[in-house]
């Protein structure tokens, strides 16, 4: 197991980089604790696989240095930073039988044969393949090979760390949840480091005890899954996470109070905007948005058009137009929710500026 120390990293693919934009990582700092269970989040292209592979050493860093455990580890190649890697196909040998799968890394590495036998049979049964050591790899269902695949990570106890690319994305939705629980169970009990890349955010957030998310090569907050819930730095934060994300709504200022549409709008502190800024938004997430009648008074909140109401299970997902901005509420299942005109009062407590996308107050934000 190993503490990971990522220092100023930044990478381009390009041999001369003329600016910033250029570069597919833009300064990344990060500290990872031994034996924590981290994830990268983030869509497609915003530099998760690019760190994942830094990590690894597949990628050298074009600025910035890698350290486990304090030691410098950039200019290594993977064989010498003890890393085991579950790529989004399954890595087995189709040939093989479970065993020899499980045992390959172990025999690889002249180890003896009482200690590869004794290793294989408890790595199986702890990823439920005790019954399945005999049987040929080929014939398995995908889940069962990714389990394989995971199990050759596992067998060796000399890893520093085990990482995680997209490990679920060609696995049957009905048997992710299965998989995603056999991961946090197996991070309880070998308590290696481990890393999951992803652009799912279910399967982040129930994975990791610390998610960095990412954007266009940025990482724009790292923090548990209830921090970056409860508490956005970034306007990109607050919509790539929750279902529906986080209403943003552009504003205006004026007197320490944001105004929407001239509406005033109450906000967690009070509204202070910097001379400089270019972009004012409030965010308040659906949840924290409650639906009021149009009494027509102009001041019990945010005047709407309510034109959807979709029935989501456990609640509803309420859609509402203000002018051209959409704004989304959940409601309770059982809620009344007519079609037509109302207002919307936001919880204070919970709605907050953002300039230029970042959180207004900069207080306890998160941001690497």
């Amino acid at each position: 197991m190993a503490r990971i120390s990522l220092q100023d990293i930044r990478h381009s693919y390009q041999t001369i980089v003329a600016k910033a934009a250029e570069y597919a990582l833009k300064r990344v700092h990060l500290e990872w604790q031994d034996g924590g269970a981290y994830a990268l989040l983030g869509p497609s292209g915003c530099g998760k696989t690019t760190l994942l592979n830094i990590i690894s050493g597949l990628v050298a860093p074009t600025e910035g240095r890698v350290l486990f455990d304090g030691r410098d580890v950039t200019t290594l190649p993977p064989e010498q930073r003890n890393i085991a890697q579950v790529f989004q196909f399954p890595v087995v040998y189709d040939t093989m039988t479970v065993f020899e799968n499980l045992a390959f890394p172990l025999r690889n590495r002249h180890a003896e044969s009482s200690r590869v036998d004794a290793r294989v049979r408890e790595i199986a049964s702890l990823l439920d393949l005790d019954g399945l050591l005999g049987r040929r790899a080929a014939g398995l269902p995908p889940d069962l090979k990714q389990k394989l695949s995971l199990g050759r990570g596992l067998v060796r106890d000399d890893v520093n760390i085990i990482m995680f690319d997209e490990p679920l994305t060609v696995i049957d939705p009905h048997l992710k949840w299965q998989l995603r629980s056999k991961l946090k169970e197996l991070h309880q009990t070998v308590r290696t480091t481990m890393i999951y890349v992803t652009h799912d955010q279910t399967e982040a957030l129930t994975f990791a005890d610390q998610v960095v998310v990412m954007q266009a090569g940025e990482v724009v907050q790292v923090g548990t899954p209830v921090q970056l819930f409860e508490r956005p730095t970034h306007t990109f934060v607050g919509h790539f996470i929750g279902s529906p994300g986080m209403n943003v709504l552009p504003c205006e200022v004026s007197d320490g109070t944001a105004l929407f549409r001239g509406q005033p709008v109450p906000t967690e502190t009070p509204a202070k905007a910097p001379a400089d800024a270019t972009r004012l938004e409030l965010g308040v997430r659906p949840e924290h948005i409650r639906i009021a009648p149009d009494t027509g008074s102009g001041d019990d909140g945010i005047a709407v058009d309510i034109v959807r109401v979709a029935d989501a299970g456990r609640y509803r997902v309420v859609e509402a137009m203000a002018g051209d901005h959409r704004i989304h509420v959940l409601t309770r299942e059982d809620a009344d929710t007519p079609l037509g005109p109302a207002r919307l009062q936001v919880d204070p407590s919970r709605t907050r500026l953002y300039v230029d996308g970042w959180l207004a107050d900069g207080a306890d934000t998160g941001r690497a």
